[in-house]
């Protein structure tokens, strides 16, 4: 069964997660600046390799108008900071290994996976807003090209 799914202008689900080094990131201490949350099925994998450094590769203009990025896996801490070293990720990603903040913002659930329904992460990705609202929720994405398609959508 799959979660339900976050619409724009709810508040985002509040959460506290481990980053990569272990230490507690707090979606509520963010509120005051943008908020770009992005779920990936796991790291160093291709797909999700080329997603965050997508996103690495794109983090200034982001961060220019004021968005945070955060990478949110079911990676464990240790993991995530090899993730991190190994390919140069300049933004944290946080662990949620019993996957509740993903079944939260709808993206752990039944999906299909080469015609099989399996339990799993739905590459998904969130735009907050100053306030933890929800701008856009953009479900079931495909790690090439979303970076760019997400510039373009938030005018980066």
């Amino acid at each position: 069964m799959t979660s339900p799914r976050l619409e724009p202008g709810t508040l985002a689900p509040a959460f506290t997660l481990p980053d990569q080094n272990g230490d507690a990131v707090a979606l509520r201490e963010l509120r005051g600046g943008k908020v770009i949350l992005f779920f990936y099925p796991e790291a160093m994998t291709p797909g999700c390799t080329l997603e965050a450094c997508d996103f690495r590769d794109s983090l200034e203009p982001f961060r220019a108008a004021g968005y945070t990025i955060l990478g949110v896996s079911r990676d464990e801490p240790e993991k995530l900071r090899t993730f991190r070293e190994r390919d140069g990720l300049t933004y944290d990603l946080l662990s949620d290994p019993d996957h509740k903040v993903h079944a939260r913002y709808g993206v752990w659930g039944d999906k299909l996976n080469y015609g099989k329904v399996v339990q799993g992460v739905t590459r998904s990705t969130f735009v907050l807003d100053e306030k933890n609202r929800v701008q856009h929720a953009l479900y079931n994405i495909k790690a090439t090209g979303h970076v760019g398609r997400l510039r373009t959508l938030l005018d980066v």
